[in-house]
Formats: structure tokens, sequence, C-alpha cells
């Protein structure tokens, strides 16, 4: 029945409704499989990803009503009624816009009026209006109070009423890969929507891309062929290629399965690339970074440049990162700026916006673009490593990409090219979370909600400086490098 309701109302929903259907399964969600909340979590993704999918159609308010009516009643049956302490409206959902940052916001949202690629929706309204609204919802908190108390139930709720602590009590080492030892492996990426396939580069010019599963974990292909070490790659949103950079001055194009190299482009200044990533709405596009302080962006199935789309920073290119919809594009050199540029879609033009320097000199190893944090903190975010012995949380205050730092964190980094990463799903969750690696051979999970006490969690393991870390999909791992060639696999804590 429930099937049979899903498909036909998805013939007729509109965007409008997305927030109404969502909501009367998230009123559920905590009844669903209570001693598997990453189920209940992954339930409301899903919803959320094939109501959009399939919100093409015209609709009939009438039939709306009453497939909300009918799904509401079956809940209702299958679950029992609900008391006003484990529920929340429709309309809280409607002006938290609760939804998993993975899937992002609503269809009703003004900041979500497309899709990046299957994962993704694009914020087509500007960041000030965003800005307006933040606000409007803040203010409607009680004094002293870090978030609404409905949505902190319902963030509790969905994540499987638990404390972000708990969340994130990682411990037990799941499984350790060493076929990088003794050359650091500085970048290191689980596929997109995927929780056993991971990928990572390492400094003897090879990359590896490992499977967990079925077990036992094992290295699944290596791909051989850069000349000099491999700075960096990124996934393609289908996960069927990766682009890699490396000092011998070539960017490469991967076939995930057989480790074929399909492409090879020569950078024509001859310079080490140090630095890459797709465009998220265009996976044919790279933008790539060099020592020459350049910014290029390239054409992979063609190999050239796109015209008018390079750039140069002060120093060397060492970071970049897209917002969600692929307009903003932050880059960080070693000179301490970190440079925004508008892209345009229709041609690949990089446009010069504005220019921020965090500090004279140092570099900036990692940039890490959001579009909130979580439904409490709802303005974009910038996540940036900078060699001043800091985690630093930027706010986006508008359209072009300027920066205001919101947080700051103490960690050990004063020359190691260190990552960061956003939590995948503390959009569900009271607070947010942000792990990091640190030059004391540690991990650190830190609350940007906290004021006092910011560290969740510590991971203790590594032997040397932590370069980089990535959450599969559904957080159940966590996986960390480090400049000794030590990738480890962290599994979370069973209750």
């Amino acid at each position: 029945i429930f099937i049979f309701l899903f498909n036909f109302y998805n013939r007729f929903v509109s965007p409008a409704s997305l927030c109404q259907v969502l909501a009367v399964d998230a009123r559920y969600n905590a009844y669903r499989t209570p001693t598997f909340p990453q189920f209940r979590t992954q339930y409301i993704r899903r919803r959320s990803q094939l109501l959009r999918e399939n919100a093409k159609c015209g609709f009939e308010p009438g039939l709306r009503r009453q497939y909300l009516r009918l799904r509401s009643q079956l809940l209702a049956l299958r679950y029992g009624p609900l008391s006003e302490q484990s529920s929340f409206r429709a309309s809280s959902v409607r002006s938290s816009r609760t939804t998993l940052d993975r899937m992002e916001d609503f269809e009703e949202d003004p900041r979500a009026q497309g899709a990046r690629g299957h994962r993704r929706s694009v914020s087509r309204g500007s960041y000030q209006l965003q800005a307006q609204m933040n606000r409007a919802v803040y203010d409607e908190r009680p004094p002293g109070s870090l978030v609404p108390t409905s949505v902190a139930e319902a963030s509790r709720a969905m994540a499987g009423d638990t404390t972000l602590s708990e969340n994130y009590a990682f411990a037990g080492m799941h499984h350790i890969f060493d076929q990088h030892v003794d050359s650091a492996v500085p970048r290191l990426q689980f596929a997109n929507d995927d929780k056993h396939l991971l990928a990572g580069c390492s400094l003897d010019g090879t990359l590896s891309i490992m499977t967990l599963s079925p077990p036992p974990p094992a290295v699944k292909v290596t791909l051989k062929g850069h000349a000099g070490p491999v700075t960096d790659f990124a996934w393609s949103l289908s996960n069927d290629i990766i682009v890699s950079t490396s000092k011998d001055g070539t960017l490469r194009i991967w076939n995930t399965e057989d480790g074929r190299c399909i492409r090879e482009v020569a950078d024509p200044e001859g310079s080490e690339l140090l630095c890459c990533t797709f465009q998220p709405m265009n996976n044919n596009l790279t933008v790539v970074g060099n020592s020459k302080h350049h910014l290029q962006v390239v054409n992979i199935s063609t190999g050239k440049k796109v015209k008018g789309g390079s750039s140069k920073l002060t120093g060397r290119v060492l970071s970049l990162s897209f917002d969600a919809p692929g307009r903003i594009l932050w880059a960080g050199d070693d000179r301490g700026s970190i440079f925004s540029f508008l892209f345009d879609m229709a041609t690949g033009k990089l446009t010069k916006a504005k220019r921020l320097v965090v500090h004279e000199g140092s570099s900036i190893s990692s940039i890490t673009a959001r579009s909130w944090i979580s439904r409490e903190a709802r303005d974009p975010s910038l996540l940036v490593n900078a060699c001043v012995n800091k985690l630093l949380l930027y706010r986006v205050v508008d359209n072009e990409g300027t920066l205001q730092l919101k947080r700051s964190f103490p960690i050990q980094h004063g020359s190691q090219p260190l990552h960061s990463i956003f939590c995948p799903l503390m959009s569900f969750r009271q607070g947010a979370c942000v792990v990091t690696g640190s030059e004391d051979a540690c991990v650190y999970f830190f609350d940007v909600e906290r004021n006092t006490k910011a560290i969740v969690n510590k991971l203790q393991g590594h032997s040397g400086p932590v370069l980089d870390v990535s959450f599969n999909c559904d957080e159940s791992l966590l996986a960390s490098s480090d400049a000794a060639g030590m990738v480890i696999i962290w599994r979370r804590e069973q209750k």
C-alpha cells in the first residue's frame, strides 16, 4: 500500500508539498528500527531524493491532501498515535527547512531550485537574502538558547536521539592500509555516496583505490603512471573517473574500474600541478592549480584549456573548493591569501571577485565549502586549514564569496599540508561537527556551536602528522592518512 501510494502521488506532487510529505515521514522516524538509527537517517535522505526526482509534473491539491491524510493514517496504524512531545509539525519543518546537507534543502527553499547531479540541490538565490531568512529563524530562539527547542528535538529524533558526542564516538580501528608506507598520503577521499570505496594519493607517485566490503578490506586497484609525487585527486560524481595532479606537471584522468589512464594533460608552463577539483555541475570541467600561481579550467574530454578560464594568484595554488551550485570558486595559496572567483556556467570563464589575506606568508592548505553547517546554523560556510596553528571557520556573507571569520579552533599546524572536513550528516543533529588532521599525529572533532570545550573526540594512533580525513556517506567509518604513508579506517563505537 505504501509503495502504491508513494508512486501514485509522486506523479502529481508539487515542489511546495515536499516539506509536508517529509514532515509526515519524519514525525514517525524515531519509531523506525529503534536499534538502527543510521537506517532512519538514510530513509529520510532517500525519501527526500525520490520526491525531488519525481516532482516534475503538475498536481491536484485535493489529491495531495488525500495522499497526506491516507499516509498519516497508515503510519499511525503501523506505529501508533504520537504525543506532541515526540512529534513535530510540518510548519516547524518548513520554517527550519529540515533535510540532510547531502540532499540539501527542500524545493520550496529559495536556495534550492536545482540539483547537483544526484547529490546536491542548487542555490540560485543570493547569500544576502538567505542571511535575512537566517536571522528571522534565529530571532525565534528563547533568550540565551543555542537552538530552538523543537528543532533540536527533531534533530535528535532523526539522528537516532543520540548526543553529538555519541554520534562521533569513533574509537576502534576497522583496518589499517600500509601500501604507501614511507611515502606521505596527502589526500584521502571516500567515493561519493558510498560506504566502502576509498581512494588515496601518495607522494610515491601512485594512487590506490581501496574496498572495505566485502571483507577483508583490500586494495582494489593501484593507479600507476605519474612520474612524480601525486599531490591531489578528485572523484567524479558517478565515481567512474578520478582526476589527479602531480609534481610531474601532468593532470591524469583514470578509469576507476580497471585503473587505466584515459588521458594525460600536460601543464603548458611545465610547472608542478598541486591541486584539482571537479566543477560540481559539469564534471566535464576540472579546475587545476599550479606552482606558478595559475588557476586553469580544463575540459577533460578534449584535454584543452577553457578560454577565459584562467587566473593568477599571489602564490602557489594549494587548495580549491566550489560552493554547492558551482558558481563560486575559492582558491588558497602559499602566501596566505584566499581568492574567490565567479564561475560562468555557460562558458567556463573565471572572474576574480574577492581576496582575503588570512595571514601573510602562511600557506592555505585546505578549503572546504558547505552551503550550510547545520539546521541551526544556516549560513554558508568555509572551513580552512592555514599554517597558523588554528582551524578556521568562515561565514560566506554574499554571493561574491566574501568571508567573515566565525570561529577558530587550536590545532598544531605550522608547515604540513593538513586538511579538514565537515561531517556529512550533521544537519539532522543538535550542534555541528568538523574534523581535522593535526601535526601532533591526532585527529580532532570540533563542535562548531560550542563556545567552550569544543573538542568532541580525539583519535590517536598515527605515528606522524595526520594530513587528511574523510567520512563515508553514512558516517559509520572515518578514514585518516598521515605523513608516514599509513591509512587508518576508524569505526564508530558500538553501543
